[in-house]
């Protein structure tokens, strides 16, 4: 570590004021802070003292999801020998995927940081650590052959619009990965629906088709087995088929106190909830379906370990967490069985719970001080 505070020093020098590099230094101090303690620290006054802060706590995230980031490389490659009927090893699979992946992470961290560089050379402050979830959450939810073009448009889209404008780390009421796949869905629906951007360079006499879209047809038939659906055998999002991964991801974010499992769990029952009720209505395909399986199809289980939980834009008390999370499983189902067209609901289940969350949360202190309140006139009328 020592070596590598030196060579920090030694590379700050060419950023200071004066040199060539000064208008990148907020560049090299978000790298910097990432990988070393931050400079900025507070000296004087009573404080309460805590191992986590907000790098150890991003950085936790990044290693929470590095399961269903490895997963989701191979798998691409898997998929792709898939369809074209070749024989293939788990290395060319892996490395097939990783040379497809990595363009993705690379595209969306430039596009993102260069507005974050962009935002904190004009306001005058560093840039915060938040980017670096968010840069690897985007590629986990696109489509394998998503151009990268329009990655980086959509990023770029997604901090400046989410975040930056609001003020920046800390101030977004939307998670800021969500709104760049939803800029990419409603703004290039193409390149994120059908049966043809599941698979990097698939064949054309195979399908394609994800498990959602044969739900959503009804083709109830062509649906993965449930181990190939729990495993992640199947085409999707590149960090979202493996329930194996997220699940690795999710122990770790609980058991660290990054992620909350109250949000998590109220998700899941949520989510259940709704799909219990589709099952005693009944009358159709999609709505006998066994509530359970929702779980492994789509994004479902990754949105709810990755993106319900977002500190910013969740729900902040312990009620208004339950709410929150129960309102977005049950969006997910109700969007999911209810409208053909979008068969994958979490997304804008997750956005509409991020737009809720204040709301919800006033709410619950208002009842709170409002018992409050009744407690009091209760006790002073005894006492009189």
């Amino acid at each position: 570590m020592k070596k590598i505070e030196k060579i920090s020093k030694n590379i700050e020098k060419w950023f200071e004021k004066g040199k060539p590099l000064h208008p990148l230094y907020p560049l090299y101090d978000a790298i910097d802070t990432f990988l070393l303690t931050p400079k900025t620290r507070t000296k004087l006054g009573t404080h309460i003292k805590d191992s986590a802060d907000m790098k150890r706590t991003m950085f936790m995230v990044i290693i929470a999801m590095i399961p269903a980031v490895l997963f989701g490389m191979w798998n691409v490659g898997h998929q792709h020998f898939l369809s074209q009927g070749s024989d293939s090893s788990l290395l060319q699979e892996f490395w097939f995927g990783f040379l497809k992946v990595l363009p993705i992470i690379i595209v969306t961290y430039i596009s993102g940081l260069t507005v974050e560089i962009i935002f904190a050379k004009i306001r005058k402050h560093e840039v915060a650590e938040g980017f670096f979830v968010t840069g690897l959450l985007i590629p986990m939810v696109l489509p394998p052959e998503t151009p990268l073009w329009i990655v980086a448009i959509a990023t770029a889209f997604s901090v400046l619009f989410s975040k930056e404008v609001f003020g920046g780390n800390g101030f977004n009421f939307l998670n800021p990965a969500l709104v760049a796949r939803a800029f990419i869905f409603f703004a290039y629906p193409k390149v994120i629906t059908g049966d043809l951007v599941w698979i990097a360079d698939k064949a054309d006499a195979y399908s394609g088709a994800t498990p959602l879209a044969n739900f959503a047809s009804e083709n109830m038939s062509a649906l993965p087995s449930i181990m190939d659906m729990f495993i992640g055998n199947m085409p999707g999002s590149i960090g979202e088929t493996s329930k194996i991964a997220i699940l690795l991801g999710a122990i770790l974010l609980v058991y660290t106190g990054v992620g909350s499992l109250r949000i998590m769990l109220s998700v899941v029952a949520g989510g259940l909830g709704m799909g219990l009720i589709f099952n005693l209505i009944g009358g159709s395909p999609l709505f006998d379906f066994p509530a359970w399986q929702h779980l492994l199809m789509g994004g479902f289980l990754f949105g709810t370990v990755f993106m319900a939980t977002d500190p910013v834009s969740a729900a902040h008390t312990k009620s208004g967490k339950i709410i929150y999370g129960v309102f977005i499983g049950m969006m997910a189902m109700l969007i999911r069985v209810v409208n053909k067209g979008y068969p994958e609901g979490m997304m804008l289940a997750i956005l509409l719970g991020n737009i809720f969350a204040p709301l919800i949360d006033y709410c619950v202190v208002q009842i709170h001080i409002s018992r409050r309140k009744k407690t009091i006139i209760k006790i002073n009328n005894a006492q009189n």
